[in-house]
């Protein structure tokens, strides 16, 4: 049997979501906590949401306000789909036709060239809802860049936007002036200005960045954020071993080539890494009436993005969903790039459903830092990297969500078809 019924998944998607877009659009009097107060009436006791009618609010009216309620329907912006974007890797020689890119030999070095622009733009968060982003090349989160160590990226930025703007790298910057921060360099760019940062790509690993003009956390908050992910070099490996492990015993030759055959398949000039099927997640979220508390939140942008809408139950999906679950080969190992850019909250959380991975901190290493865990917490800007195996598993719909559950039922609730 699938671990979750299709019809019980894709109703509480719908109901969840409904919600949701009522309390953000004020078409009911619903409050972010009575979202989570009805969920029992929107059939989440089906999928282990519980059961109870009561409301948070100890004056709410559950008949009046918990009703029945139908689908809330399809995304209409098409200008952004988190599926695209889960696989959308930046690295000069491939990538999104919205971000130009190239990449040549320069003295020796390889440089991977992108062009970056900060504009004023409207996203939608949830059907029917949009949020007014500042944002990379127009899209939250922005685009991923992808390198091998020891290149150069080299990022042409122009703010087009109507505040000033700045890209700081969670990389090993050996430049202050390249640190995009106010205080060096160039400081913050107003409206048309244009500057080059030049990062070389340091350390191996997951790595985040984002704009750091004041106040910080709106500038974040508001969508100015993405991923850099450095692939380590397999021969750089075989070289300097102990740089890439939490393990203080001996390195034998066997080991040796584990890590070089691990950093093959993490690299993406390399055969082994098409055996791999890897992923981009960015956990956000938005404050709707910018009262310093978030309404909804989501991987990759869109509230229940990857939840479940029409199929036949084998993989087959209706035409035109924005909606749908992540679809993955049971038979292929599954690599999350994760990163936290949620504003406003102390941590978020990554957890999946009868299911347990491994988890790489900052991505870093070539082993795990911990080992066989379904939970993982993160603080802002923290990352890693998520190896799971669904090999020995029944086809079937897993869930995986924050497991803050206030911020699951606001958005972040997603599940991986295994086929």
């Amino acid at each position: 049997m699938p671990s979750i019924d299709y019809n019980s998944a894709a109703d509480v998607t719908e109901r969840l979501e409904q919600r949701l877009v009522e309390s953000l659009t004020g078409e009911t009097s619903v409050s972010r906590r009575t979202v989570l107060g009805g969920l029992g009436v929107a059939g989440s006791a089906a999928v282990g949401l519980g059961s109870s009618r009561a409301s948070a609010a100890s004056d709410h009216d559950d008949e009046d306000e918990h009703g029945n309620f139908g689908a809330v329907g399809e995304y209409r912006d098409l200008d952004f789909d988190p599926h695209e974007f889960l696989t959308a890797f930046n690295t000069g020689n491939s990538g999104q036709d919205n971000v130009p890119q190239q990449v040549y030999e320069e003295d020796g070095r390889t440089v991977r060239e992108f062009e970056f622009t900060a504009v004023d733009t409207t996203i939608a968060i949830a059907p029917g809802v949009e949020f007014q982003a500042w944002a990379y090349n127009g899209q939250v989160p922005g685009p991923t860049i992808r390198a091998v160590e020891g290149d150069l990226i080299r990022v042409k930025f122009t703010n087009l936007g109507r505040h000033a703007h700045t890209i700081h790298p969670h990389l090993k910057n050996l430049n202050p002036r390249m640190d995009g921060i106010p205080q060096n360099g160039p400081g913050v760019l107003d409206t048309g200005e244009s500057f080059t940062y030049e990062w070389i790509a340091q350390p191996a690993g997951t790595h985040f960045y984002h704009c750091h003009s004041l106040p910080l956390k709106e500038h974040i908050h508001r969508g100015l954020y993405g991923t850099i992910i450095v692939d380590p070099d397999p021969e750089r490996v075989r070289e300097n071993p102990r740089e890439y492990v939490n393990y203080h015993g001996p390195i034998t030759d066997d080991f040796r080539e584990q890590l070089v055959e691990e950093a093959k398949s993490r690299n993406h000039e390399y055969a082994e890494n098409d055996a791999v099927n890897e992923m981009v997640m960015v956990m956000n979220s938005f404050d709707t009436n910018f009262d310093g508390g978030n309404e909804v939140y989501a991987a990759n942008t869109r509230a229940f993005g990857y939840g479940v809408g029409d199929t036949d139950g084998e993989g087959n999906w209706t035409a035109g969903e924005t909606k749908r679950p992540i679809q993955i080969d049971k038979n292929q190992r599954q690599r999350v790039y994760l990163s936290n850019a949620t504003e406003f909250d102390l941590i978020n959380s990554f957890h999946t459903h009868s299911q347990f991975f491994d988890y790489y901190d900052h991505g870093t290493t070539l082993t795990p830092t911990n080992k066989t865990v379904d939970t993982i917490m993160q603080c802002q800007a923290q990352r890693g990297i998520i190896e799971i195996d669904y090999s020995d598993h029944e086809p079937g719909l897993y869930m995986f969500h924050a497991h803050q559950s206030e911020f699951a039922e606001l958005g972040w609730m997603s599940f991986f078809e295994v086929v």
